[in-house]
């Protein structure tokens, strides 16, 4: 019997007590669309629906040992990073990579706050994840204000995200995908940035408090496409259409941010439409 390749998407990122963002809602997400999520886990936070309230960090020789470990006996077709927390994390994560993985491809959400406000990424550790492990990653997601962060520029319209591509370009990710969600008005635009191309998504905003973790959620959509060998383009449509469904069919849990419905059925997709 000849078994079906399944997608193996090892990620990297914090845990969420609440269950609708980092860990958790990366292993839903590759596990609803198909693929096989393995884990390492950089921090445990403490959080529901409200916010986060403590965060405590894994010892940097554990992470590093969760990577390689998995690589050396089950591989990955996708490395998905999330929350990274600190400067040494992140060094630490990329010499891993170097040795144990090199070649497979990146998809790094640049987690830098959570949807209650609190810092998930410390204020000096930007440079190290653009050094690390921004450069050669197949995509980034980042929302508008980390995209500001990365950027230095200010992004509050649809046209200062067309006029910061340049500087998305420059940070050397072989693609960007610039997410609206923080503009005002019901128009939300994201931006899908490569060398030589700019893809334009639209959609009507969802009048939702269901948010929590959506960018968790696409990214691990994101690789959870590419490690099923669907292209670039591809890979992000699918997981938006995923996202939307998502937020749309959610569970109406807690009393904050509540999370999405990772287990809704998931339409079948015809690669380049």
């Amino acid at each position: 019997m000849v078994q079906r390749k399944t997608g193996r998407v090892l990620i990297i990122a914090g845990s969420d007590s609440g269950g609708g963002a980092g860990i958790q809602a990366d292993i839903k997400t590759v596990t609803a669309l198909g693929g096989y999520a393995m884990t390492a886990i950089t921090a445990v936070t403490v959080q529901n629906t409200l916010g986060v309230s403590a965060v405590h960090g894994v010892p940097r020789e554990i992470v590093a040992e969760q990577i390689a470990t998995v690589l050396a006996d089950i591989g990955a077709d996708v490395i998905k990073t999330g929350m990274l927390a600190t400067t040494g994390v992140i060094e630490t994560i990329g010499a891993t990579l170097r040795k144990h993985g090199p070649h497979i491809p990146r998809v790094v959400d640049p987690v830098m706050v959570a949807k209650g406000g609190h810092a998930l990424l410390a204020a000096d550790a930007t440079a190290a994840l653009v050094a690390q492990l921004v450069r050669g990653a197949a995509v980034i997601t980042p929302n508008l204000p980390e995209a500001e962060v990365l950027t230095g520029r200010s992004i509050k319209t649809i046209a200062e995200m067309e006029a910061a591509v340049p500087a998305l370009r420059a940070l050397g990710a072989e693609a960007v995908l610039l997410k609206g969600g923080h503009l005002e008005g019901s128009r939300l635009v994201d931006l899908l940035v490569t060398p030589t191309s700019i893809d334009i998504f639209e959609d009507m905003r969802i009048d939702t408090r269901a948010t929590h973790g959506t960018g968790c959620t696409l990214a691990s959509a994101i690789a959870a496409g590419l490690a099923d060998g669907l292209a670039l383009r591809d890979a992000v449509v699918r997981a938006r259409a995923y996202v939307r469904q998502a937020i749309l069919t959610a569970p109406g849990f807690g009393h904050g941010h509540g999370p999405l419905n990772h287990g809704h059925t998931v339409a079948p997709f015809t690669p380049g439409k």
